[in-house]
């Protein structure tokens, strides 16, 4: 048993330290934007779209934020069939209201909503946000000077997260440091067509790049809309960027583990491609990653190859969570994170094998109009 628990422990450190050491840098903090509060450049060239859907809560901290960018910005948010006062609220706010007709069955909700307002839209740039996110005051102008400096035609920040309660701050700094793992920032951010990645809470595209592609129709039944988007665009020829920021703040709330695992389970077994193979290798790689640092430690043939395991493990979460101001003993509960994510990707690819692709907002995509 011993030499088994070796060789296990030895490919558990080889996983870490391969992320730790790859040129990459997938763990790296160092794409990041910031505002520039003192910008006060006129933002007539961009117009911001809003889908929203039963978000009336949010969405008068999100209006006000964004009238702090400029006061003559174009803000149209788009009422997904909301049930609740949304478009009220939003006309409230001084926002344009719009309103979606039914949803057909090859689209998604989300960019059925976005391509109602990128037609009524006639500006250079289009800010597309989430109802729950915030921007502080000069992080717009920020967006829109990193794009022209960069030659970018995507430019997409990935929001703070909150996390104030237990479940938001054992999940939220994992849940953006599984995803840089995904779509490493500096690949996604290279020319190579391969790694596309771009969040889609805050997305900053020229409006021209969009109408290339035939509008959002060219990714309508895409669940991970934002990168879909990004790759869709990087196949056109045109450039993209992906960070992280202080000043772009999601306002969403998930004070227990029930709604992160909803959120999670929405895409989980899409990122896999739907793959019961992908979903095996991924159980596989997590088991062995997460548990054999910890399986290592109880056998002296092991032992220091699990420290080894712990100390890359260590040093590639350390990153993610001084960005975000946590403690950093936080990368102890590495094996309880990594069961938790698992166990959703599990249960997202039982919902699939079940026929349902992604349940959100009430809403259910079944795998006939994937």
């Amino acid at each position: 048993m011993a030499p088994v628990a070796t060789a296990l422990t030895a490919v558990s450190a080889f996983i870490w330290w391969g992320i730790l050491v790859a040129p990459w840098r997938p763990w790296s903090t160092r794409e990041t934007l910031a505002a520039k509060p003192r910008n006060e450049a006129a933002l007539d060239d961009v117009t911001v779209l809003i889908p929203a859907r039963d978000e009336e809560d949010v969405l008068p901290q999100t209006l006000a934020a964004l009238r702090n960018q400029s006061a003559t910005l174009r803000i149209i948010v788009i009422d997904d069939q909301s049930s609740d006062a949304t478009a009220t609220v939003a006309r409230a706010a001084g926002a344009e209201v719009i309103s979606t007709s039914p949803l057909p069955d090859d689209w998604t909700g989300k960019l059925w909503a976005l391509e109602h307002g990128r037609k009524q839209a006639r500006t250079r740039w289009l800010l597309l946000l989430d109802a729950d996110i915030e921007l502080r005051r000069g992080v717009l102008p920020a967006l829109r000077q990193r794009a022209l400096d960069r030659n970018r035609q995507l430019v997409s920040v990935m929001a703070s997260l909150r996390m104030e309660s237990l479940a938001e701050r054992l999940l939220m700094p994992a849940f953006i440091y599984f995803f840089k793992l995904l779509y490493p920032f500096a690949l996604s951010n290279s020319r190579s067509r391969w790694v596309a990645a771009a969040a889609g809470g805050c997305v900053f595209i020229e409006a021209r790049v969009l109408k290339e592609m035939g509008g959002f129709g060219a990714i309508r039944g895409a669940v991970i809309d934002d990168c879909a988007l990004a790759r869709a665009a990087k196949a056109y020829g045109y450039r993209t960027w992906i960070g992280l920021s202080h000043d772009v703040v999601s306002r969403r709330e998930y004070r227990s583990l029930g709604p992160i695992w909803e959120m999670v389970t929405r895409t989980a077994f899409t990122q896999l491609h739907y793959s019961a193979l992908l979903l095996g290798l991924c159980t596989i790689a997590l088991v062995l990653a997460c548990w054999m640092p910890v399986v290592g430690l109880f056998w002296s043939t092991s032992r220091w190859i699990a420290v080894a395991a712990w100390v890359a493990m260590a040093a590639s979460y350390a990153s993610i969570l001084r960005f975000y101001r946590r403690v950093p003993l936080w990368w102890l509960a590495m094996p309880m994170i990594g069961t938790l994510y698992l166990a959703m990707s599990w249960h997202s690819a039982w919902q699939y094998w079940r026929g349902i692709r992604s349940r959100w907002k009430n809403r259910d995509y079944n795998r006939q109009t994937a």
